[in-house]
């Protein structure tokens, strides 16, 4: 069957998951954390495809943390500079109405370099890589560090719906293309000074001379380029080949900033779908439709912990 997604070749409209579960449906489980492991482990130790569905809560968790002593220890002169008001964590400080374009590029470079470039694949996104990489599997995310790329998930099963941190566009997304900035953003940490670059690193756009904007989906400018449609194709010829199959929905830190991309959708589905089952990783967030019983599983732990207990519990029933 169908799950309700557009053909390979059209767009995906996110609109038409959203989930209409009234919230007096949602239930922290009861169950025990060695239950609800036990349970998850089952779950896709019988599934036959995994749909991952990733939020900014996973990258905390792996360690890619936006405030606190990470934020300070790498924006101290950026907090001098612009306040401690504004500049709170690296979420807030980009809504900065930064003076200059220099002052931008100085700021995101940073950004982008801290959260994109720098890091090597890390453990947590390793693992969840190794939990599923013997099954065909999906990734569909909200995050935009390119961890999953880093940690051995083909190209043709991720789909990175709100842009990547090493990625720029016009800003005012007068043409359909993305540009690679890895290499300027490294060059322009190695040249910053009082939080700015110089003059002649600032981007312009080849097409229509304007300024250039990171390539997140913050305004209706963002640009989806050839390739974030081939993803979008790719997620939905996913769902259509295993929508009669038993397929585990396998949620990591998703959260209510843009439920309608992966919570919502993702609860939709399950009940779309008998054969379907969903596991909610959420460290605060856990709660999950109590209609949907032994099919669903939402577990408020720490989710490296989680990750890794499930795996073992996965390892058993192979074992059994």
């Amino acid at each position: 069957m169908k799950v309700g997604v557009a053909c390979a070749n059209e767009k995906v409209d996110f609109n038409q998951f959203l989930s209409g579960i009234p919230a007096k449906d949602y239930v922290f489980q009861e169950a025990m954390y060695e239950e609800q492991i036990k349970e998850a482990a089952k779950l896709l130790s019988e599934a036959d495809a995994v749909l991952i569905g990733a939020g900014a809560g996973l990258s905390t968790a792996a360690g890619l943390a936006y405030g606190g002593k990470r934020f300070t220890d790498h924006f101290g002169e950026f907090i001098e500079k612009y306040g401690s008001m504004y500049m709170r964590d690296m979420y807030s400080a980009g809504f900065y109405p930064f003076p200059t374009e220099e002052a931008k590029w100085g700021y995101w470079s940073r950004h982008a370099y801290l959260n994109r470039i720098e890091p090597d694949a890390l453990p947590l996104y390793q693992s969840v890589y190794e939990l599923v990489k013997r099954k065909p599997h999906f990734v569909l995310t909200t995050n935009v560090d390119h961890q999953f790329w880093k940690a051995g998930f083909s190209d043709e099963n991720i789909f990175a719906t709100q842009g990547d941190y090493g990625k720029i566009q016009c800003k005012k997304g007068c043409h359909v293309k993305t540009y690679d900035a890895v290499d300027l953003f490294t060059q322009m940490q190695q040249a910053v000074e009082d939080c700015q670059v110089p003059s002649h690193m600032v981007p312009k756009c080849p097409v229509c001379g304007g300024e250039m904007a990171m390539h997140l989906r913050c305004d209706q400018y963002f640009v989806e380029d050839e390739h974030w449609h081939e993803a979008a194709g790719h997620y939905a010829s996913f769902l259509e080949e295993y929508g009669q199959d038993k397929v585990v929905l396998l949620e990591l830190g998703v959260g209510f900033n843009t439920p309608t991309i992966i919570r919502f959708p993702f609860e939709q589905m399950v009940r779309r779908n008998e054969n379907w089952s969903l596991i909610r990783l959420n460290l605060e967030e856990a709660f999950v439709p109590e209609s949907f019983g032994k099919r669903a599983v939402g577990i408020g732990e720490d989710i490296a912990k989680s990750i890794s207990d499930i795996t073992r519990g996965v390892e058993e029933n192979v074992i059994q």
